[in-house]
């Protein structure tokens, strides 16, 4: 599993994740969802955090079960196309957990 592109980086996100999830972060200026918003409150830190420390985790899985299924054979694999696959399969949905965490702390 480690040999796939970005399965590596996709473990320490979700590793990452986990104590967010958890609420076992207090706020501060180096770790979590940090915006002026969250700064300013411990109850929109935690719940902020929770839920961006969900999306962060699925994220990571989603890869994960991409490169399960669709393995590339080995650093030098000519397949290009299921390499921007997998980069597709990890880019995209940190993207949009990013939006989405963004627009949960814009609704607190």
């Amino acid at each position: 599993m480690t040999a796939q592109p970005f399965s590596i980086p996709s473990v320490i996100i979700a590793l990452a994740a986990i104590p967010l999830v958890l609420g076992a972060i207090p706020r501060n200026g180096w770790y979590g969802v940090r915006t002026q918003k969250t700064l300013s409150e411990d109850r929109i830190w935690y719940k902020a955090n929770r839920f961006g420390g969900w999306l962060l985790l699925f994220s990571s899985l989603i890869y994960l079960m991409v490169a399960n299924f669709y393995p590339i054979a080995g650093p030098h694999d000519p397949h290009f196309p299921l390499w921007l696959f997998h980069l597709g399969a990890f880019v995209l949905p940190l993207l949009v957990s990013l939006m989405l965490i963004l627009g949960y702390i814009k609704s607190l």
